[in-house]
């Protein structure tokens, strides 16, 4: 028995021999080729749909509050990702009673998020650069900005309403309208 396995223990290890000398081969392969687009998106804003309440004060008062997150998305993939967001106000009334936008400041506040490559601006960075409300698309104010970077961007914000109460006012419950838009 022993001459066996020492036959066999020969042989094996020649076998072995020859298999590790075989040139190695490789292994099949088979290329896919693989394409997709980017498309262009666009750019949005969104805020608060509300009623926000600001609370109350007396006449000649102040009201100041935040009216909640207001978000830019660009998602247009442009070579120059650059936008601005404005805002504006109407009147604020109640039955037959007014209280001029003007008499409403706006503070954007710094952004509280932002992705994205460029710069982001804010309209009015702290509380002292509050500016007053206009009525118009036409002379909206600046709320918040994007320039440079590539692609898209997104940006957030809670601004802040300062409502200084004429003190010509007349008791009631007063609704305007604060409208955001971005291009």
């Amino acid at each position: 028995m022993r001459k066996r396995f020492a036959v066999l223990t020969s042989a094996g290890v020649g076998a072995l021999m020859v298999i590790l000398a075989a040139p190695a081969v490789a292994a099949p392969t088979a290329d896919t080729i693989v394409t997709f687009s980017v498309e262009a998106g666009s750019l949005d804003i969104v805020a608060p749909a509300g009623p926000i309440d600001l609370g109350s004060a007396p006449p000649g008062g102040t009201l100041t509050g935040q009216i909640g997150p207001v978000s830019v998305s660009d998602t247009r993939g442009g070579a120059d990702s650059v936008w601005t967001a404005t805002v504006f106000a109407t009147d604020f009334t109640a039955a037959a009673l007014t209280i001029p936008f003007a008499s409403v400041e706006y503070w954007s506040g710094p952004t509280t998020a932002t992705t994205g490559g460029g710069t982001f601006i804010p309209g009015q960075p702290t509380v002292g650069d509050a500016v007053p409300m206009t009525g118009t698309t036409l002379t909206a104010i600046p709320a918040m900005a994007h320039t440079g970077g590539t692609g898209g961007s997104t940006a957030t914000w809670n601004p802040t309403l300062i409502v200084n109460i004429p003190i010509t006012a007349q008791i009631g419950d007063y609704t305007g309208t604060v409208t955001h838009q971005v291009a």
